[in-house]
C-alpha cells in the first residue's frame, strides 16, 4: 500500500507568486492632451555635423584673412622704414652740398673784404675736398632696390660739385698775369658744371625718388633738393671777374691797391608808394605810418667790387638817439648803384616832440681814403599821418 497521503498539500510543486523587482518604477503613461511644453525633435545627425564644418571653414577663412592682411601690413610698414632710413642719411648730404652755393660761395666770399687770390683760391680747395667726403659718404649708403638708378645720380651730383670746385681753385692758381676778363671768363667755364649738377640731383634723382616712393603708396617720405645755384647771375663771367679782380688787389696782410670808395646819393622817406627826398639844408616834414621806410642810395665810384659795405641809419631827437640800424650789402661793383630800405623804424614818441635829425653813413671799404661824401645828415619834422 502506498504510503502517500493523497490529501497532503502539494505547495512544494506551487509556482512562486511574482515579486516586482525592488528600484524599478512604472512609466506612468503620458496623459492625452496634456498642458505642458512638448520637446522639440531633435535635429538630424548630418545637420550638426554639416553645421560644425562651416564654422570651422568659416573661422579658417577668418584666420588666413587676417594673417594676409597682417603680413601685408608688416610689408608695407617694413617698406616705409627701409624708405626712409635711406632718404633720411641723403638728406645731410644733400644739405651740406648745396650749402657750398648757398651759404659759402655767396655769403662767405661776399662777407669778406679782406679775401686774398691765395685766400679764395684755397677756400675753393677746401669746397672741393669736402663735395669728395659727401661723395664718399653716399657711397656707403645702401638704397632700397627700385632707388639703385637713382642713387647713382647721387653719386654723379657730387662728383661734378667736387670738380668744378676743383677746376676753380686751379683755374686761380694758373691765372699769373692774365687779363681780369679772362680770367672771369673760365672760372665761369668751370662753374657750369655747378648748373649740370643741379639738373642732374632734381631730374634724375629726385624726380624719379618721388615718382617711385608714389608709385610704392610709401607715404610721409621725401626725397630732398640739393641746389648749389640759387642766382646764375653769380657765377657768370661778369661776377668772376669783379670778384677776381677784388682779390687779386688785395694783399696778404689785407692791404688792398687802386681806387677804392663810395659816394652818398640820396635819402628819401617812403610811404603809401610815395617817396619824399630829404635835404641835408633844409627840414623836411615825414609823416608817419605803418609802412614808413627810409631809403639809403649810395654808389661804387671805386674800381673794384666791394664787399660787405656797412650802411648806418639814426634818429635823434634833440641830440638823443630815437633808432639806430646798420645794413650790410654783400657786395657792390664798380660804377653800380644800390639802394638800402630802413623799415620798422618803431619810433616813440618823444620823436615828435620837435625838430630830428636823420644821419646816413656809408661805411668806409679798404682802400678807401676820401670819406667826405660818404654820409649826411637830414633834419625832419615828424607827425602823424592823418588816419592815425
Amino acid at each position: 500500500m502506498s504510503t502517500i497521503d493523497d490529501g497532503s498539500d502539494l505547495e512544494f510543486f506551487e509556482e512562486p507568486k511574482a515579486v516586482e523587482a525592488p528600484g524599478r518604477q512604472r512609466r506612468r503613461g503620458r496623459p492625452r492632451g496634456g498642458g505642458g511644453p512638448r520637446r522639440p525633435a531633435p535635429p538630424p545627425a548630418g545637420a550638426v555635423a554639416l553645421a560644425r564644418l562651416a564654422g570651422l571653414v568659416a573661422l579658417a577663412i577668418a584666420v588666413v584673412v587676417g594673417i594676409v592682411f597682417w603680413v601685408g601690413s608688416c610689408q608695407g610698414q617694413s617698406r616705409h622704414d627701409e624708405y626712409k632710413s635711406y632718404l633720411d642719411s641723403v638728406q645731410p648730404i644733400a644739405q651740406s652740398s648745396a650749402a657750398t652755393g648757398t651759404t659759402a660761395l655767396v655769403n662767405e666770399l661776399n662777407s669778406n673784404p679782406k679775401l686774398t687770390l691765395a685766400g679764395l683760391q684755397s677756400k675753393f680747395a677746401q669746397w672741393s675736398a669736402q663735395q669728395q667726403r659727401s661723395y664718399n659718404e653716399a657711397l656707403r649708403l645702401v638704397p632700397p632696390a627700385p632707388l639703385q638708378a637713382a642713387h647713382q645720380q647721387v653719386l654723379a651730383t657730387l662728383q661734378l660739385r667736387a670738380i668744378a670746385l676743383a677746376g676753380l681753385a686751379n683755374t686761380l692758381a694758373g691765372a699769373g698775369s692774365k687779363p681780369a676778363g679772362t680770367v672771369g671768363q673760365r672760372l665761369a667755364k668751370q662753374a657750369k658744371a655747378f648748373t649740370a649738377s643741379d639738373l642732374v640731383w632734381a631730374d634724375l634723382f629726385r624726380l624719379p625718388a618721388t615718382q617711385t616712393l608714389k608709385r610704392l603708396g610709401v607715404q610721409g617720405v621725401i626725397a630732398p633738393p640739393s641746389q648749389i645755384v640759387t642766382n646764375p647771375e653769380v657765377i657768370g663771367a661778369h661776377a668772376f671777374t669783379e670778384l677776381y679782380k677784388r682779390v687779386n688787389a688785395t694783399s696778404a696782410s689785407g692791404q688792398v691797391t687802386g681806387n677804392h670808395g663810395s659816394t652818398l646819393t640820396g635819402t628819401g622817406a617812403v610811404s603809401g608808394g610815395q617817396t619824399k627826398p630829404l635835404s641835408p639844408s633844409s627840414p623836411t616834414k615825414v609823416t608817419v605810418a605803418a609802412d614808413l621806410a627810409f631809403k639809403v642810395t649810395f654808389k661804387n665810384i671805386g674800381s673794384f667790387q666791394e664787399a660787405h659795405v656797412p650802411v648806418t641809419l639814426t634818429v635823434s631827437v634833440f641830440g638823443k638817439r630815437k633808432f639806430q640800424r646798420t645794413e650790410h650789402v654783400s657786395s657792390i661793383n664798380p660804377d653800380e648803384t644800390h639802394t638800402v630800405s630802413f623799415a620798422n623804424l618803431q619810433l616813440t614818441p618823444s620823436a615828435f616832440a620837435g625838430q630830428a635829425t636823420v644821419n646816413v653813413v656809408v661805411g668806409r671799404v679798404p682802400g678807401e681814403h676820401y670819406l667826405t661824401d660818404n654820409h649826411a645828415s637830414y633834419p625832419v619834422f615828424f607827425s602823424l599821418s592823418s588816419g592815425g
